[in-house]
């Protein structure tokens, strides 16, 4: 009943200029081996089998012979033109004995799996099987995408996501590109969509493309750990191993990072790599990924202060060479000579052989850290002392320290547990004792000449009598 060409499908996305389109891998089509738990397309003296209790739309791309089928309770089949099945009588030859054929479950299939997409810049380019490695949150069509599913093929996907909606730039399905939110809703409540699509959220198009040279973010940030969820990570095997942003595993291999003016374009940027480098039969085993990112931004490498968007190169050896270092090298230098034509203000690269574009550049960014650091710090003070003594700010008195009389009143105290120093001796109050032996000093006669008491010590001058009133000469 349905008939379309590869022509339609190309004619309706070629406008899409400058996009980057992601194809869903899997299908649900009655020809594609994998689909079947024999890896074998059923003939005809097999019984087919559909789970009973699953949902299901199979493609049927041509006619097949059968001798019994098991239905599913709800499901499909979008025949092609001149497809369908007939029943054979007795056995077909070249078929076997037939045996129990059971077509495999689809449920488990989720739009946030990396490893179900492939990328590429144009149709002809997924045809031909010329697709592009990406980063795993990059790998799954990004707001700006234009997602397409296999001309003659059906398929059943997850759409399940931490967000509502799923946006989009444009869905093609069964050679129909939907642009269009409201027609696409339409077809999402048709039985085909209702098969086709399922899950917690619901794809959305009408997103718009990327109008930024430079590229755009690709939006899928917010389902990383639903992302990274479906992806095994191999244990890297060397010396530093490197994370790229938007990836889900250390890998062994290089990052160059780019820093890029207004005159920069990412789409041409790509291709004079692919030209230069990856047509080369030295760099056949390399995978390399592009992309824009959003790179923390730390003040001395410790408080963060934002971000800064620059390119991000991931370059990856297939046979786990050391071909990504050369690669990085090549770009680097590269842009070094030419950056002022391609927009690029400065590139830089790491290796996860501990090589670096600048081997010294450790060094010197912890000098070049410390003396910025140094100068913050400086001027942080001097406008502080500005600010107080113009009276902006007004520092809360210090807490009271002790008095200093403490100290004073102890300075003889000495050490703890010391004598006294008391100087020198006073013969005279210090040791009465030492004071001559004068009779009457201590006793208790009244007309001694010296004598004790509570005031002092007490002189009698014979010239004066105290009993006497007048003074006679």
């Amino acid at each position: 009943m349905l008939k379309t060409t590869n022509v339609l499908l190309l004619l309706c996305l070629v406008g899409a200029v400058g996009a980057l389109y992601k194809q869903w891998i899997p299908d649900t089509n009655y020809e594609n081996k994998t689909n079947w738990d024999k890896d074998a397309v059923p003939c005809g003296n097999d019984v087919v089998q559909f789970p009973a209790q699953r949902q299901v739309s199979v493609f049927v791309e041509i006619t097949h012979a059968v001798r019994e089928m098991r239905l599913p309770v709800d499901g499909e089949f979008i025949l092609n033109s001149g497809a369908g099945f007939y029943v054979v009588s007795g056995q077909e030859p070249g078929c076997g004995a037939g045996v129990t054929t059971q077509f495999k479950d689809s449920e488990a299939l989720q739009w946030f799996n990396p490893a179900l997409w492939q990328a590429a810049a144009t149709v002809d380019d997924l045809q031909r099987g010329n697709v592009w490695f990406s980063v795993h949150e990059e790998s799954v069509p990004c707001n700006s995408d234009d997602v397409v599913f296999k001309t003659l093929s059906s398929f059943r996907v997850d759409t399940s996501s931490s967000e509502s909606s799923i946006p989009v730039k444009s869905v093609s399905v069964l050679g129909q590109t939907f642009g269009s939110r409201s027609e696409f809703q339409q077809y999402l409540s048709s039985r085909s969509g209702r098969l086709q699509f399922h899950g917690s959220s619901a794809v959305s198009v009408g997103s718009p493309g990327c109008d930024d040279p430079s590229g755009c973010d690709c939006g899928n940030s917010a389902n990383r750990q639903r992302i990274c969820a479906t992806v095994t990570c191999d244990p890297p095997n060397c010396k530093k191993p490197l994370l790229p942003v938007g990836h889900c595993c250390h890998v062994c291999g290089a990052i160059v990072a780019i820093r890029y003016a207004s005159a920069f374009s990412l789409q041409n940027y790509r291709q004079r790599i692919h030209h230069l480098y990856l047509i080369l039969p030295q760099y056949k085993s390399i995978q390399l990924g592009m992309s824009k990112v959003f790179k923390p931004q730390r003040l001395m490498g410790i408080v963060p202060f934002g971000t800064s968007p620059e390119i991000q190169v991931v370059i990856l050896d297939k046979e786990g060479g050391t071909l990504s270092e050369a690669l990085a090298w090549d770009i680097v230098k590269d842009a070094r000579s030419h950056g002022s034509n391609l927009g690029i203000v400065e590139a830089t690269f790491q290796a996860s052989s501990g090589g670096s574009s600048d081997q010294s550049g450790g060094s010197a960014g912890v000098v070049v850290g410390a003396v910025f650091g140094v100068l913050i710090m400086m001027a942080l003070v001097i406008v502080m002392f500005v600010l107080v003594r113009k009276g902006f700010v007004h520092v809360p008195p210090l807490p009271s320290l002790p008095s200093l009389s403490i100290f004073n009143r102890n300075r003889g105290a000495g050490d703890l547990g010391g004598t006294l120093d008391h100087g020198y001796d006073n013969p005279m109050f210090d040791r009465p004792n030492a004071l001559p032996d004068i009779p009457g000093l201590n006793g208790t006669e009244t007309n001694s000449s010296i004598s004790m008491t509570p005031m002092g010590v007490s002189f009698v001058n014979p010239a004066y009598d105290a009993n006497e009133t007048d003074f006679t000469a």
